[in-house]
C-alpha cells in the first residue's frame, strides 16, 4: 500500500528542508511555508527572474557556495512551515574573506540583516524576498507538492558511488513528498500526456500529477560541499533509460533527465492537510483544465 513516508518543506528556497508530520496545502497549492523566502541578486524582481543559471535567483544552479549554508527553521505551527525565525551557519570562505559564523534571524523583521550576512559570505549584494501566498517554486504553473518514492531515491543513489544513501539523494533532489510501499519509479504513474493530468488522493486531499520534473545541475552536487560528481548527467541518463518502467510512456517524458513529479492542487482542495502515513491512491486520468486550479 503506497503511503506518505516523509513530508519536507523548504522555507528558504535552495536551503535545507524542514521535516513535517503533517502539512496544510496553502492558497496556491504548495505545502504552506514551502519556498516562502528566496535569495535573489540585489534589485531583482523574483516574479520576473528565471530560476536558471543566470536568472537572478541565488540558488544551486548558479551559485555552488549556497551548498555551504546550513539552515534550521522555527515554523509558524505544526502544519505550517512558514518560518518565524531561521538559524543560518556558514563556513569560512577565503574567496570573500567571510569568517565562519552562525546567526539567528527573526522573520520577516530581520530580512535585511539576513541578506547582508549572506551577501558578505557570497561576495555580492543579495535581497531576501518573500512570497507568503504561493511560495517561489521553480515550476510556477505547477505549484503543488513534488512527489518521489523512497525506492526511487534508493535506486538512484545506487547509481553513484559518491552518494551515500537515499537520504542524501533526497537532499539533492529536494522533493516535498516521499512515498513508500511502492516500487522504484512508481511516481511516474502520476503523469500522463500533454493536456492530461492524473488525479490521485493522499489522505483526504486530491491532487493532479502533471509532469515529470526536468533535472538540473543541483542533484550532481554534494548538498553540504557543492562538490560535483563527474559525469553525473551521463550516468543518470544511461541508468534512467535502462530502468525505465513500462508505465512511464508519455509524450511529457521527452528525455531521460527527468525524475520526480510536479503537481497542481485543485482550488477546492486547498486548505486540506497531508500527513505522514496517509494512503496514496490513483483515481484516474482526466483532461487538464487550467480553470480547475
Amino acid at each position: 500500500m503506497t503511503r506518505i513516508a516523509e513530508l519536507v518543506a523548504y522555507p528558504l528556497k535552495s536551503n535545507d528542508g524542514t521535516a513535517l508530520d503533517r502539512a496544510e496545502l496553502g492558497s496556491a497549492g504548495a505545502l504552506r511555508g514551502d519556498r516562502t523566502y528566496a535569495l535573489v541578486e540585489a534589485g531583482v524582481d523574483p516574479h520576473e527572474a528565471s530560476v536558471g543559471a543566470g536568472g537572478g535567483y541565488v540558488n544551486g544552479k548558479r551559485e555552488p557556495a549556497v551548498h555551504g549554508l546550513r539552515a534550521s527553521h522555527e515554523p509558524a505551527d505544526a502544519a505550517d512551515a512558514t518560518p518565524t525565525a531561521v538559524t543560518l551557519s556558514r563556513p569560512v570562505r577565503p574567496e570573500t574573506g567571510a569568517a565562519a559564523d552562525e546567526r539567528t534571524f527573526a522573520l520577516p523583521e530581520d530580512g535585511d540583516s539576513l541578506a547582508a550576512w549572506v551577501g558578505d559570505y557570497l561576495g555580492y549584494s543579495v535581497d531576501l524576498v518573500r512570497e507568503p501566498d504561493g511560495g517561489l517554486p521553480d515550476d510556477r504553473s505547477a505549484r503543488g507538492p513534488t512527489v518521489v518514492s523512497r525506492a526511487t531515491l534508493e535506486t538512484v543513489a545506487g547509481w553513484f558511488d559518491a552518494v551515500a544513501d537515499a537520504t542524501e539523494m533526497r537532499r539533492r533532489l529536494r522533493p516535498n513528498v516521499v512515498l513508500d510501499g511502492c516500487p522504484a519509479f512508481w511516481e511516474d504513474r502520476l503523469f500522463a500526456d500533454h493536456g492530461e493530468a492524473v488525479r490521485f488522493a493522499a489522505g483526504d486531499a486530491e491532487m493532479l500529477g502533471v509532469n515529470p520534473c526536468q533535472r538540473c545541475v543541483v542533484p550532481s552536487r554534494n548538498p553540504d560541499t557543492g562538490e560535483e560528481i563527474d559525469g553525473f548527467r551521463e550516468t543518470f541518463i544511461k541508468n534512467r533509460r535502462a530502468t525505465l518502467p513500462h508505465w512511464t510512456e508519455s509524450d511529457r517524458f521527452d528525455h531521460d533527465f527527468r525524475l520526480m513529479v510536479n503537481t497542481v492542487v485543485p482550488e477546492a482542495e486547498r486548505g486540506s492537510t497531508l500527513a505522514v502515513g496517509d494512503e496514496v491512491a490513483i483515481e484516474g486520468v482526466e483532461s487538464l483544465d487550467e480553470a480547475a486550479y
